[in-house]
């Protein structure tokens, strides 16, 4: 049971980093309230896992529908 936390850990953790990653690429692009909500998913990430991921997403398609 320890390696599938562990490997169910990893996961997460990845997803908070390209969650970040996201963030830093909207926040260059001039997209400030993309970046902060990305910011936001990846630190609530850490506590409900995929939240970051579902953000990451959601900030696609309302890029798209712009």
């Amino acid at each position: 049971m320890q390696n599938a936390k562990a490997g169910g850990s990893m996961w997460n953790n990845l997803s908070i980093i390209s969650t970040l990653i996201d963030a830093a690429r909207a926040f260059t692009r001039g997209d400030r309230w993309a970046a902060a909500f990305l910011v936001g998913a990846a630190a609530l990430s850490s506590r409900v896992p995929g939240v970051g991921t579902l953000a990451s997403v959601l900030v696609r398609i309302v890029r798209y529908l712009r």
